[in-house]
């Protein structure tokens, strides 16, 4: 079963930072502890108390869904399907380029690139906070190279379902973002190794560059053609 919780409250986690968009799956739960399954830097397979679950997942405030559990089933003989891929990469394109506030999508991306030349300034041990969010990018959330790996992936599977020089271009655009990324991660990570502003300058450049790429591949997959749906007599 998947859970959405606030991974503030989680026995395991080091860093305790309200964050209620973690995402676990939960294989079992005995009287006193519910057994997990997180990323690999949190431990893999892991275990929090019954009440700290709780709490986790009743939390309120930014990004959270309280008590949102779901789970995945799919039937052996179902076979990829044009239509279905193409609607979810068309929808997933448009919220994309229609981000509901400036701190997501593209603009996101444009906001974090006027910003980040300042995070030395925000912090008062840049060594663990810009090498927590070098982390992040790179194996722990959702933005940055981690995102961008998976989606090039995804998109290169649906090459070989569905012929369109679109899909194609949103493909290797994000391959081009993900390499980006990760060289945006070690630029703040370093950062917060040496002090030396000139490094989030450069990370700040690449931002802005990757806000392109990213609004353009996702242009392109926009455009992929959705089928509609057959119309009642």
């Amino acid at each position: 079963m998947g859970l959405q919780l606030d991974s503030y409250h989680l026995d395991y986690f080091g860093s305790k930072v309200h964050f209620g968009g973690h995402v676990v799956a939960m294989y079992g739960y005995d009287d006193d502890r519910a057994y997990l399954v997180d990323t690999d830097q949190q431990g893999a397979a892991v275990t929090t108390s019954l009440a700290s679950l709780a709490k986790a997942r009743a939390e309120r405030g930014p990004m959270t869904a309280r008590n949102r559990s779901f789970t995945i089933t799919a039937s052996s003989e179902l076979a990829p399907s044009r239509d279905r891929v193409v609607a979810a990469i068309h929808s997933c394109a448009v919220d994309f380029l229609n981000p509901p506030i400036s701190n997501l999508g593209y603009r996101g991306i444009e906001k974090a690139a006027s910003r980040v030349e300042k995070w030395l300034e925000r912090t008062d041990n840049p060594q663990r906070d810009l090498s927590l969010a070098a982390l992040l990018m790179e194996k722990a959330g959702t933005g940055g190279a981690l995102f961008r790996n998976l989606y090039r992936d995804f998109l290169g599977e649906c090459v070989h379902l569905i012929d369109d020089s679109r899909l194609r271009t949103g493909h290797t655009m994000y391959g081009e973002a993900a390499t980006m990324w990760t060289e945006v991660a070690r630029l703040i990570a370093c950062a917060g190794e040496t002090g030396d502003t000139a490094d989030l300058k450069q990370a700040g450049a690449l931002l802005r560059d990757l806000s392109r790429v990213d609004h353009d591949a996702m242009r392109a997959l926009a455009e992929i053609a959705v089928p509609r749906a057959p119309q009642g007599e």
